[in-house]
């Protein structure tokens, strides 16, 4: 869920809502609902923009979403490929030589090339839009996000 707060042309910023629950999950000591600073601070830097195909005023809250797939992908592309590409290297690095030190350069040769693979791959997909929120719907009145 995400409120509206200004319409510029076609477009329309959207701050997300931020939950009760906030900070309550095993995963908010890498939220990027926490930081330093005030709420309102914390909220502006989470701020996003949708194309304003719905005629959405200020005020209004929505319901946005990501394309099906979109979190396996970044999942991959941000994790699975650096990891894949360190083991990797560091399987032919003992293959080919037997040493420990050449493993551990292989594996960090690995790990560079896989992050540089990442980067790329996490631009290919802001690039296409699966990253990108999509909306989906005007909220109900009373709705939450865990409705």
């Amino acid at each position: 869920m995400a409120h509206v707060i200004a319409v510029e042309g076609d477009k329309v910023w959207l701050e997300p809502e931020q939950t009760t629950s906030c900070g309550g999950c095993a995963s908010s000591g890498a939220c990027g609902a926490k930081g330093i600073g005030s709420v309102a601070n914390r909220l502006e830097a989470r701020r996003f923009q949708i194309i304003n195909a719905e005629g959405l005023i200020v005020g209004e809250r929505v319901v946005v979403g990501v394309r099906e797939h979109a979190l396996l992908r970044a999942s991959v592309t941000a994790y699975v490929l650096p990891l894949a590409a360190m083991l990797g290297g560091g399987i032919v690095g003992q293959w080919a030589v037997g040493s420990d030190g050449v493993t551990i350069t292989a594996m960090i040769i690995g790990l560079l090339l896989g992050l540089a693979l990442s980067r790329l791959s996490a631009g290919r997909l802001l690039n296409r839009g699966d990253l990108t929120p999509h909306f989906l719907r005007r909220a109900r009145p009373g709705e939450n996000c865990h409705s």
